[in-house]
């Protein structure tokens, strides 16, 4: 039997969209959720999930540490709401300090409860963080549900292209469409220059996307204040929306829409 015969909609959710990287330290997660409120702009109705569950990082990202979600009489669960986002985070149901020591088996029930036993209502996007790496997560995750596509982030550097490359690669094995690579941190931008300075050496992403014939889909540029902006609990689209910067996920937006037409 072919595993991903199992897959089964989950009621309400038009698409689901993986966000993945093959690694962690790219700000993968600062795009998840910027790429869900650009689509919010849109006037899309998003929910996000944050599926790292040995280092969940979205409640802090919202400011909603210490938030719990409200469970219905059928033991059902309600996600956390900021900024016109559903939300929900392994970080809700445990405390922030606390680590989480499960094993496979105990990973899969959890994500399946976060489809099954969430009431995500209608949506039409569903953005998911992922962990980093191709491991158990991504796999069991297309597995269940059907991924419309994913986005694969990296920085410019050989050194986390070859982790991305493992992402795409996985894409494709497990028929997961690839929407395209946002390369983050691209530069610095100083005012009064022309030229952002290089935060990292720049590799082969950009021959190796023409190769591949795979789409670019932005280049963030290293901004403090995006990163000041998570750290507060007001994501960058959500605080300087009107920014330059913040036309790159307006961007990202738009091919989603595009590729995945609601």
């Amino acid at each position: 039997m072919n595993p991903f015969d199992t897959q089964a909609p989950v009621p309400g959710i038009k698409h689901i969209l993986f966000v993945g990287s093959g690694k962690g330290g790219v700000g993968k997660s600062t795009v998840a959720a910027n790429l869900a409120l650009a689509l919010k702009t849109k006037g899309c109705k998003v929910g996000l999930l944050d599926a790292d569950i040995y280092g969940p990082s979205l409640p802090r990202m919202f400011g909603a540490i210490n938030q719990n979600p409200e469970v219905n009489e059928d033991k059902k669960i309600f996600p956390i709401q900021r900024y016109g986002l559903k939300l929900m985070s392994i970080g809700f149901l445990v405390a922030e300090e606390s680590s989480v020591i499960w094993r496979g088996p105990m990973l899969f029930k959890a994500m399946d409860q976060f489809f099954r036993d969430v009431i995500w209502g209608e949506l039409d996007y569903l953005v998911i963080d992922l962990p980093p790496g191709t491991g158990d997560i991504p796999l069991t995750l297309a597995q269940k549900v059907p991924i419309s596509g994913a986005v694969t982030v990296t920085t410019p550097q050989n050194l986390s292209l070859i982790d991305a490359k493992k992402a795409l690669d996985m894409w494709e094995r497990i028929n997961v469409p690839n929407l395209g690579v946002v390369e983050n941190m691209a530069g610095f931008v100083i005012p009064g220059q022309d030229e952002p300075l290089a935060m990292f050496p720049k590799g082969e992403l950009d021959g190796y996307l023409d190769q591949k014939g795979l789409t670019k889909m932005a280049s963030i540029p290293f901004h403090p204040t995006i990163a000041m902006s998570s750290e507060a609990g007001i994501p960058f689209m959500e605080s300087q929306s009107d920014s330059n910067e913040s036309q790159a996920y307006t961007q990202m937006a738009n091919i989603v829409l595009e590729r995945l037409k609601i």
